[in-house]
């Protein structure tokens, strides 16, 4: 089964228009005309308690797709929903098919010549690159950016906490102690610890933890490229994605957040011996709860 395609075609000669990220606007891939991409949506945070007791199994649909310049017919990659035709390069898209789909993006920023630039100046400084990867640009070829799905999610957690809390003091004892090369008896000060029961609760409220939904790039590797600019996130519109790859999450939503309770749960660690105090701090047990718990599907450029 063919699925029906987009592409956002140009006002002026009716070619295909494509996402410049140099000036944030759209260009025509033949007239160059630009214009301007008007949002007036809002990125809302979805309810993430909703979303899981309403999941159901996905079904596997065949992205095979028919070129609207050419009329090739070509089949999209896994979770792939935007790419170029490979016999024409036209840009083609299709809806989102997954249950969750994306509600928010943060465009590309880098023209096509400052990452070829920059692509350089990295194969440069690869001592080990193989010939053939060094001379990719050499020979005309183009970088082709992709929108990599990633979850972001908001939470408000209260932690029971119990454990102990260390107070440093000195006493002075004699020790035998080298001095010169001969054993001499010293009076030195000594550090002890006096330990005391500490208990409470730490409220607190998290925003945009974000972690790959990918398995496509090692999820290591995209959790070290954050933090992202969240302030840079736009309510998600085909035109940003338009000359670009874009692909759909393959970690599904609860299977994210339990991989973002582990930054949430380390953060929640270091505040809860900040209200322990002292001088160090010992943690026998921290009990969360999870409230209010929201997720955007997010696009980031990679």
């Amino acid at each position: 089964m063919r699925l029906s395609t987009t592409n956002i075609p140009c006002p002026s000669c009716g070619g295909s228009q494509v996402f410049l990220p140099s000036s944030r606007r759209l260009s025509c891939e033949f007239c160059h005309q630009e214009s301007d991409i008007v949002s007036n949506g809002k990125v809302t945070t979805r309810d993430y308690l909703s979303a899981i007791n309403s999941s159901t199994q996905e079904s596997k649909t065949k992205r095979e797709v028919a070129c609207k310049r050419c009329g090739a017919s070509f089949v999209f990659k896994d979770r792939e929903f935007a790419s170029r035709c490979p016999y024409c390069d036209t840009p083609t898209m299709i809806e989102p098919l997954q249950e969750i789909t994306p509600n928010a993006l943060i465009p590309f920023t880098l023209s096509q010549r400052a990452a070829q630039k920059r692509f350089k100046i990295w194969v440069g400084s690869r001592w080990f690159a193989p010939n053939a990867f060094k001379e990719y640009l050499e020979e005309g070829k183009k970088l082709i950016g992709r929108y990599i799905p990633y979850w972001g999610y908001d939470t408000h957690t209260i932690s029971h906490y119990q454990g102990e809390r260390g107070d440093s003091y000195y006493v002075t004892v004699t020790k035998r102690v080298e001095v010169n090369g001969k054993m001499e008896l010293r009076s030195v000060q000594e550090e002890r610890v006096s330990w005391s029961s500490a208990s409470g609760v730490i409220d607190s409220d998290f925003r945009d933890i974000t972690v790959g939904a990918t398995t496509t790039i090692d999820p290591s590797r995209l959790d070290s490229i954050s933090p992202w600019h969240s302030s840079d996130i736009h309510p998600f519109d085909l035109r940003y994605i338009s000359g670009f790859k874009a692909e759909e999450y393959t970690i599904e939503l609860r299977d994210g957040f339990d991989r973002a309770k582990i930054e949430i749960d380390s953060e929640i660690r270091y505040r809860v011996k900040a209200d322990i105090g002292g001088d160090y701090q010992r943690i026998h047990n921290i009990s969360t709860e999870y409230n209010d718990i929201g997720y955007k599907a997010l696009l980031f450029p990679f």
